[in-house]
């Protein structure tokens, strides 16, 4: 590149890293604590913005000067509202769960009488290369964040707040360099895609750019359906401008000349920040014609997506764009040849294109200095389930399943034995304990029988059915079939018809062996991944967990006692306190009587097995029994006098 251009490039951005330094630092040097508060989804559901207010009204009450910092997810979502608050001659430190009324008595206790208030602290935080850390209970420093850096930290709908902690460095970087050098590094890195399929990012670049074509178009596919996983969500509404400068990067990497973000209209919160944020960086000419000087231009729009899971995968995505039904196309020709509208297209998930900053930034010799060798980097899961702190977690590639259920998110709650984890969606694989050593990437995980996925990890403990977590599972890849496949549209209904009849009781000798044979058709007569992937979750937990799936066929007995046709409830007459009535009250069906001898029952025919019982007795008495099969639960008579009221 002509060194003149370089230079202009550096001067175009030096006055907009400079003004934002210097509001960044007035704000810093301004007299008062400051209030950082996490406003992502899941902060707002659990009541921050009724925290905000709080905080607000307070101050203003009690004449406190304070400045209150709107930022994203912090990846504690367990511990929402999470509060951060800085107050002078004290570390910074973090609250959970700051309700309205803890916020109230935070002003007044902390920032007004300097009492921090330990029985709320979560941890506190220190400085660290002027990044602050969070060495914070439970997960002290397991993590290692390099995409998820500013998340938590910065706020999503201040670029200049994003500015100042180094953001759009790497885009001028890359203005200064040649396409090819660019490609070469990611390359170099060893980069795989984070959506799933984990294929090398710098030979999709590579083929892009090679293509023979004018117009070439960038896609962020932020499409993301798995249930129980938001980690996609959680980056654009935390971070959304170092998703555009990945974004940017690669499409100067291939020469492309339009970007788009397709992102489920689901994601209302994250469709604001991400649309927000490419107003800003229009209005300081990070984007559009003749970027920050340099001979570069770049359009990117928001296109919003109707939440079809199916539109995850590549090439059904570009048909939604294009108007037609979101169903996957054959491949050859693959997108980077001929994708939307015939263009050479380049489509990566939202953690992919969040991660070429640091790539670019830092170099892909630094990048490889975390993870495995085939696996370089992190991975950013979102754990839920029967886990104690569940959440969004960055750990290096290679990182055992062990170490990230037990000591990073805290192990199993309520003194409950691990039974198994449900990691890549819907579409993963379900692995028991004795898989708990391996470790945390692409090939090892698909060597075990599971999948990367996007990210999305359910963690299952001892009460947890393997055979409904199949039938869970395949119910919802069977209605988010887009029914192009006959194997696919076909097959996984008739797998979900006998996991049905199964976990009711009404199995059949020969069933298992059908849901193996069908399986092994369906992942092999469909054509994308939704269908070659469905059936993941029957054949993993038919290969770890068959003595359920027989116990349900042969016994008609469930062992976890989750599957409602094959479970009873009964109330334990020794342990049952004279004169509780906790349970007769939530009974929805009046299926709960008293006994003579003023202790309870419950009328097996009137019970709808809702479990309302269990969790109303009280502990010291834990009298209410779950049992399976139902013929086991003793009979109580109900008195003749209940009967006839």
């Amino acid at each position: 590149m002509d060194p003149n251009n370089k230079a202009n490039i550096e001067k175009a951005f030096a006055p907009i890293r400079e003004k934002a330094g210097e509001k960044r630092k007035a704000l810093d040097n301004a007299a008062g604590p400051v209030i950082h508060i996490g406003m992502a989804t899941c902060g707002i559901a659990s009541g921050a913005l009724e925290t905000k207010s709080a905080f607000e009204e307070t101050l203003a009450e009690r004449n406190i000067e304070a400045r209150i910092h709107p930022v994203g997810c912090i990846g504690h979502c367990y511990a929402e509202p999470v509060v951060i608050i800085e107050n002078p001659d004290f570390p910074a430190i973090m609250y959970h769960q700051v309700t309205p009324g803890k916020a109230r008595m935070l002003v007044k206790s902390f920032l007004e009488q300097g009492d921090p208030l330990f029985e709320y602290l979560m941890g506190a935080m220190v400085e660290n290369d002027m990044i602050p850390q969070v060495w914070d209970f439970p997960r002290f420093n397991m993590e290692k964040r390099l995409v998820m850096e500013k998340c938590g930290r910065v706020d999503p709908e201040e670029i200049d707040d994003y500015l100042a902690h180094g953001g759009y460095g790497a885009l001028v970087k890359a203005l200064q360099s040649s396409p090819e050098k660019i490609i070469e590094e990611v390359k170099r890195s060893g980069l795989r895609g984070r959506g799933g399929a984990g294929f090398p990012t710098g030979m999709k670049w590579d083929l892009a750019a090679k293509a023979g074509s004018a117009l070439k178009t960038v896609i962020c596919n932020a499409d993301e359906g798995d249930p129980g996983a938001y980690m996609d969500r959680t980056i654009l509404e935390s971070n959304p401008h170092q998703v555009l400068e990945g974004i940017i990067i690669c499409a100067r990497a291939v020469g492309a000349q339009k970007a788009m973000v397709y992102v489920r209209a689901e994601y209302p919160l994250a469709v604001k920040m991400v649309t927000r944020a490419i107003n800003q960086a229009k209005e300081m000419g990070l984007l559009g014609d003749r970027i920050l000087g340099s001979p570069f231009s770049l359009d990117i729009e928001v296109f919003q997506g109707s939440g079809a899971f199916v539109c995850g995968e590549e090439t059904a995505l570009i048909q939604s764009i294009e108007g037609r039904r979101g169903m996957p196309t054959y491949r050859p020709p693959f997108p980077v040849q001929k994708g939307l509208w015939g263009q050479p297209t380049v489509i990566n998930n939202v953690k992919t294109f969040a991660t070429v900053p640091f790539l670019v930034t830092h170099g892909a010799a630094r990048f490889r200095e975390v993870g495995t060798e085939k696996s370089p980097g992190t991975a950013i899961f979102s754990v839920v389930g029967n886990v104690r702190h569940a959440g969004l977690v960055e750990i290096p590639m290679g990182v055992d399943l062990r170490t990230l259920v037990f000591d990073t998110c805290g192990g199993i709650p309520n003194k409950k034995a691990f039974k198994a984890v449900q990691i890549g969606g819907p579409s993963g694989g379900c692995l028991p304990s004795e898989f708990l050593d391996t470790p945390i990437d692409f090939d090892s995980l698909t060597e075990a029988g599971a999948m990367m996925g996007s990210g999305g990890m359910v963690v299952m403990d001892e009460d947890t059915c393997m055979v409904d977590v199949a039938r869970y599972f395949l119910d919802f890849t069977q209605k988010e079939s887009c029914g192009k496949c006959t194997f696919c549209r076909v097959g996984t209904h008739h797998l979900l018809e006998i996991l049905v009849r199964i976990t009711k009781g009404e199995g059949r000798e020969g069933d298992l062996e059908i849901l193996e044979a069908l399986s092994e058709d369906i992942k092999a007569g469909s054509l994308c991944g939704l269908g070659k992937t469905a059936p993941n979750p029957v054949l993993t937990s038919l290969k770890y967990f068959r003595d359920e799936y027989e116990a349900h066929i042969k016994e008609k007995r469930c062992p976890a006692c989750m599957c409602r046709e094959l479970t009873a409830f009964y109330i334990d007459l020794d342990k049952c306190a004279r004169g509780c009535d906790a349970c007769v009250g939530c009974c929805p069906v009046e299926a709960i009587f008293t006994t003579p001898n003023r202790k309870k029952g419950i009328d097996q025919t009137l019970c709808v097995k809702c479990g309302e019982c269990v969790t109303a007795c009280p502990p010291e008495y834990d009298a209410v029994v779950k049992v399976s099969p139902p013929h086991l639960a003793p009979i109580v008579e109900r008195p003749a006098e209940e009967a006839k009221s």
